[in-house]
C-alpha cells in the first residue's frame, strides 16, 4: 500500500491534516479505497469512547448517540452527508443524466436531499442509542464507523465507470477488482463478528449487518449506474452513509 494512498484516505475521509499525495495514479486510489476503514480509526475509537463514557456516567442514551453523530459530522467535515444530500437530489431531479449531474454539482440541498439526511441521521441516532449503553454495542458502533468506509471499494469496481470526467468519482472508477472488494468485506465481516464472539459467543450479528450494508450499497450503485451512468464523489459519500446506517441498524436490531 502506498503512502500516497493513506494520505489521500486520511485527508479525504477525516479532518486530520496530512501532507498532500505526491502522485494520484490509479494505484493511489486503489490503496485509498482499501485503507479507508483504517483512515477513520480515530473516529471509530471516539464513538466507542463516547459510548463507554456515557454508560459510566449513566447519561441518557439519546444524548450520547447525538454526541456521537456530532463527532462524526465534525470529524468528516460533513462531507459524506453532503454527498448523500446531493445524490438524493440528483436521483429525484430528472430522468436526464446530464440534468441530474448538474443538480448534484450545484450543492444546494433540495427536498429529497433534506429528507434523505433527516431519515439517515434519525436511523443512525436510534441505532446508536440502542448500541452505545453496552460495552459490546459501543465496540460494534466504533467498528461500524470504520467498516462503512469499505463502501468505497464497492463503488470502485470495474462495472461502475465515472459519471463525468474529473473529481473523486473519476479517480476511483474501476480501480478495485471485484474479488478484492469481496475479500475486503469478508475481512470486515470477520472483524465485526469478534466483539459478540468474545463476549458471549454471538458472532453472527456483525456478519449479517455487513451483508445488509453491502446489499444497500449495491442497490444504490445499481440505481446510479442506470440513472447517472456511473459514480461521482457525491455517490461515494452517499454509499458511506447508507452503509453506516445499515450496519448500525442491523447491529441494533440483533442486540434488541
Amino acid at each position: 500500500m502506498s503512502t500516497d494512498g493513506l494520505r489521500l484516505a486520511v485527508g479525504t475521509l477525516s479532518v486530520v491534516r496530512v501532507a498532500a499525495p505526491r502522485h494520484l495514479a490509479p494505484g493511489t486510489f486503489r490503496a485509498t479505497a482499501l485503507l479507508a476503514p483504517l483512515a477513520v480509526l480515530p473516529l471509530g475509537l471516539g464513538v466507542t469512547g463516547l459510548g463507554l463514557l456515557g454508560a459510566r456516567l449513566d447519561a441518557p442514551a439519546t444524548v450520547v448517540a447525538l454526541l456521537a453523530l456530532a463527532l462524526l459530522a465534525l470529524g468528516t467535515r460533513v462531507l459524506h452527508l453532503d454527498g448523500l444530500s446531493d445524490t438524493a437530489d440528483g436521483l429525484t431531479a430528472s430522468y436526464d443524466a446530464a440534468r441530474s449531474l448538474e443538480v448534484m454539482r450545484g450543492g444546494t440541498a433540495g427536498p429529497a436531499g433534506v429528507v434523505a439526511v433527516v431519515l439517515v441521521l434519525g436511523l443512525q441516532a436510534a441505532a446508536l442509542a440502542a448500541l452505545l449503553p453496552t460495552t459490546v454495542g459501543a465496540v460494534h458502533a466504533g467498528l461500524a464507523v470504520c467498516a462503512s468506509r469499505g463502501a468505497i471499494a464497492l463503488c470502485a469496481v470495474p462495472a461502475l465507470p465515472a459519471a463525468r470526467p474529473g473529481g473523486l468519482g473519476a479517480g476511483f472508477a474501476g480501480v478495485v477488482p471485484v474479488p478484492v472488494a469481496v475479500g475486503m468485506w469478508a475481512v470486515l465481516a470477520g472483524i465485526l463478528a469478534a466483539p459478540g464472539a468474545l463476549a458471549d459467543g454471538s458472532w453472527w450479528p456483525g456478519p449479517v449487518a455487513a451483508v445488509g450494508a453491502v446489499g444497500v450499497v449495491v442497490v444504490l450503485l445499481a440505481r446510479v449506474r442506470r440513472r447517472l451512468g456511473g459514480i461521482t464523489g457525491d455517490v461515494l459519500g452517499a454509499a458511506i452513509e447508507l452503509a453506516l446506517t445499515a450496519l448500525l441498524v442491523g447491529l441494533a436490531v440483533a442486540a434488541s
